[in-house]
């Protein structure tokens, strides 16, 4: 199974989600990442998943041009209040909205502490989808 995961910059949720599903599922599944106007990933992004022992840091911003391909069988979107990126109606596409963690304000915990929810969320989805298609590692 090859996922894609998609947001607008590819800086925040979606790399977060690649890093979460390349931890807690079976290596046999393809996972990457891309946005529709990709930027850099986000530095809280990145503190965020070293927090729980997830290191993202080698990643970086990919378009969708660049990542979907044909053998793509599953796009994930993240988006919440943004316009998603759009891909063909021939790919299989699930969307699972989510708040940009990069539009939080505050002090810098406070927007830390954003990016760790909006993970946990996104891990906790992560979890359940892949209990529902079996592709979770022995132990997660």
């Amino acid at each position: 199974m090859k996922i894609l995961f998609l947001c607008v910059a590819n800086s925040a949720r979606s790399q977060m989600a690649e890093g979460l599903a390349r931890y807690l599922f079976n290596t046999n599944i393809s996972i990457s990442s891309a946005g529709s106007e990709p930027a850099k990933v986000n530095p809280h992004a990145i503190d965020a998943m070293s927090r729980i022992g997830i290191d993202i840091s080698s990643h970086y911003s990919k378009s969708i041009e660049s990542m979907l391909s044909d053998d793509t069988d599953l796009v994930i979107t993240l988006c919440a209040d943004e316009v998603c990126p759009i891909v063909p109606e021939s790919v299989k596409r699930n969307h699972w909205p989510f708040p940009d963690p990069a539009a939080a304000t505050g002090s810098k915990e406070e927007v830390l502490a954003n990016f760790g929810h909006i993970r946990d969320q996104i891990k906790e989805k992560l979890i359940e989808f892949g209990k529902e298609h079996e592709i979770l590692k022995v132990g997660v």
